[in-house]
């Protein structure tokens, strides 16, 4: 069967990607090539999904049709488009669409690597792995209507998209990118104000971490404002605003608002 996806990286992320992708029939284990340098990872990668396995990028490359999928650490992404260069792509009859989820290698840089080519730049976050993340999206000179939905298509598969102009990533890194580890530690002082307050430590992790879940899906599903959310949990000297001035007088919220802004800055600069 003719090799649809071309996936060079087979770690956390990109396995991620495939389970779901072929778990939701939008690629047949016959449609997919990974390369991956670990042989260990290719064998097991190979024995789990059914899929062709290489240590020879440039076999990736070649034999795609459809997308060429780049999931590698931003710092080896020289060399892996050095190893590709000579390939002559522009002279088939169908050039893959390049998808990227490489932290801070910009479309200029993609675009360079792979001239007159349909790219597409991602930045999912870690929720990916379970499929809940969300994934923003940003595109390159040579891409169309068509690049745009496959690239959808394939990004739905762990999460929801969204689309931004590039010079809006960064701010999606400090939100999305590194929210999880913002809502993991809220979650962890939630459950350790739990067990200041008498709870035993499960219980209260458990709390804490149902709450957290419960409203999102509440907000998500209902469309709610949070303020909306927030007052309708608040009476008048109650329990919940006597914690919310609490949160108010430590600065809760400017110090998420700093955070992201922080993150924001920081990608900003690792960019450069």
């Amino acid at each position: 069967m003719t090799i649809k996806f071309g996936l060079i990286g087979g770690g956390v992320m990109g396995e991620a990607l495939l389970s779901r992708l072929i778990a939701r029939g939008i690629y047949q284990s016959s449609e997919v090539i990974v390369s991956e340098p670990l042989s260990s990872r290719l064998d097991f990668l190979k024995q789990q999904y059914g899929v062709a396995v290489t240590t020879d990028n440039s076999r990736v490359f070649t034999e795609a049709k459809e997308v060429l999928f780049l999931a590698v650490k931003p710092q080896v992404f020289s060399a892996i488009a050095q190893e590709l260069a000579d390939i002559d792509i522009l002279n088939r009859e169908h050039s893959p669409l390049i998808i990227s989820i490489l932290a801070g290698v910009p479309l200029s840089q993609l675009e360079a690597a792979f001239v007159q080519l349909p790219v597409i730049r991602a930045m999912p976050n870690t929720p990916a792995t379970v499929g809940a993340g969300v994934t923003a999206i940003c595109s390159g000179a040579y891409t169309n209507a068509k690049h745009h939905q496959i690239a959808q298509q394939v990004f739905s598969a762990v999460g929801e998209v969204v689309e931004v102009s590039e010079g809006l990533m960064d701010a999606v890194t400090g939100l999305s990118g590194s929210g999880p580890a913002y809502v993991a530690l809220m979650v962890e002082a939630l459950a350790d104000g739990g067990v200041s307050a008498g709870l035993p430590r499960a219980i209260a992790n458990q709390l804490a971490l149902q709450t957290v879940l419960g409203t999102a899906k509440l907000l998500q599903e209902t469309k709610m404002h949070p303020a909306e959310l927030k007052d309708r949990v608040t009476s008048p000297g109650g329990t919940t605003i006597a914690g919310i001035a609490k949160l108010e007088q430590a600065g809760f919220r400017s110090a998420l608002i700093e955070a992201v802004k922080a993150a924001t800055e920081r990608s900003q600069e690792l960019g450069k």
